[in-house]
């Protein structure tokens, strides 16, 4: 393994991490020492990352620079978001004390000022008191972060979950099985970052947050251990890391894509750049749907087909990928009428695109 990508490893590790550690600050008190330790313990972490990308700025290229900058910046920005919810702005405002009033009455003597200059003071400070009360902060409460995976899981009418993640930073998807998951427009505020983990026989549509002209693309996107799934990723400003998928339809549009333990799985897919596999098998590689593809897009070129497999060192081609020929492609009408449909079954979606389910209710290809 070289510098370059042993560097990109440790970066991906260290930023999930990090993301890890913003989300769990919600879970602290808002009093004490602990919040604060903790904060400054993810911004130590920032820090330090930020500094082992300008040391390893002599072997990484200029390309892959800026897309750590892009990463760092989310992260900052996270963590920004995280401590402002927790340390509210101070009402505390300073008031002037009232003047005592002076009667120019000749018949006014210096007992009557001095009787009206106590009383007007003692109300004053009467007054100065309350408010110093009515600012105190106090002990704040804990913040409570809106559960969107626990909203998902429950049963609908339609059987289409559509999140608004209008109260999130970030797009999570976690431990769903057989559920069909359009995200509407209103997810576009949460697309710093996507994770997708622990998904089985799901349908899941995240372009239209993401899509370029309309809405804004995932800083960074990650899939993690997901099966015989169809997952629409949207699009990516900068990478998308793909573990542990199995059996499954993927849709990416991103700038680069690393692929690693990942079997039986046709991606269509629009990258600026190689496409890296490691550890895989039964990986078919074609095009993106133009569908999904944005004219921004359509100007660079699309290199879905130049594979680099890091397990596969010989100069013939790797028997771990090949291209998806085109008659066995979805075709567009497909791609136009699903993922996206509401009112239209998992199974049947799944089905349209090659998967059908299992008696034991794992999905798995049909090719």
């Amino acid at each position: 393994m070289d510098a370059k990508e042993r560097f990109y490893r440790q970066f991906q590790a260290k930023t999930a991490t990090l993301q890890e550690q913003i989300s769990q600050l919600s879970t602290f008190s808002a009093v004490g020492g602990e919040r604060q330790d903790a904060i400054e313990h993810v911004l130590a972490g920032v820090s330090n990352l930020s500094r082992e990308v300008s040391d390893a700025a002599d072997y990484v290229p200029a390309y892959d620079q800026r897309t750590y900058s892009q990463t760092l910046k989310a992260l900052n920005d996270q963590l920004n978001e995280a401590t402002a919810r927790l340390v509210p702005k101070t009402r505390f405002q300073f008031k002037p004390r009232a003047a005592p009033t002076v009667i120019s009455d000749h018949k006014t003597d210096s007992r009557h000022l001095v009787s009206s200059t106590k009383e007007d003071a003692a109300a004053n400070s009467a007054s100065e008191t309350a408010a110093e009360l009515a600012d105190s902060v106090g002990a704040l409460p804990t913040i409570a972060t809106k559960n969107y995976n626990e909203e998902i899981a429950r049963p609908t009418i339609s059987g289409v979950r559509k999140p608004s993640f209008s109260a999130a930073r970030d797009i999570v998807l976690s431990n769903h099985s057989r559920l069909h998951i359009i995200l509407p427009s209103s997810a576009a505020r949460a697309t710093s970052a996507g994770t997708l983990t622990n998904l089985q026989g799901c349908v899941i549509d995240m372009s239209v947050p993401t899509n370029v002209s309309e809405g804004a693309p995932f800083a960074s996107l990650a899939l993690n251990n997901i099966s015989g799934s169809l997952i629409v990723a949207g699009n990516v400003n900068g990478p998308a890391h793909i573990t542990g998928v199995r059996d499954s339809v993927l849709v990416v549009v991103a700038r680069q894509v690393r692929i690693h333990e990942c079997e039986n799985v046709d991606i269509y897919l629009h990258c600026t750049s190689h496409p890296i596999i490691e550890d895989c098998k039964g990986m078919r590689f074609a095009p993106a749907p133009e569908f999904y593809i944005s004219e921004k897009d359509r100007q660079e070129t699309n290199q879905w087909d130049q594979v680099d497999d890091f397990k596969w060192l010989k100069a013939d081609h790797s028997p771990n990928w090949g291209v998806l020929e085109k008659e066995e492609r979805i075709s567009e009408d497909v791609w136009k009428s699903v993922p996206g449909a509401p009112g239209v079954g998992v199974d049947d979606i799944l089905k349209k695109v090659g998967l059908s389910p299992r008696e034991a209710g794992i999905i798995a290809s049909s090719k």
